[in-house]
């Protein structure tokens, strides 16, 4: 499975992905430095059941104002 995203300007980057219960399942980013522009990161979900499944990334911008940036968005995962 491939999340695609896009940042505004170079940010922090952290993405988890939870399930319906609101328990971590997995961290596929943990505050990585990443580019402005298009991204897409790679996740491998074989260890998962299929079912709803929520995805948070939390972008960072540092500067004068520092900002924080949160996007929640649900996936369905079928196998």
């Amino acid at each position: 499975t491939t999340i695609d995203f896009s940042l505004g300007e170079p940010s922090v980057v952290t993405l988890k992905v939870y399930n319906l219960l609101g328990q971590e399942v997995a961290t596929l980013i943990d505050h990585g430095a990443m580019d402005d522009g298009e991204q897409s990161i790679d996740f491998d979900a074989s260890r998962l059941t299929s079912g709803l499944y929520f995805y948070k990334l939390t972008a960072q911008v540092a500067g004068d104002e520092p900002q924080s940036y949160d996007s929640i968005k649900k996936m369905m995962l079928i196998k």
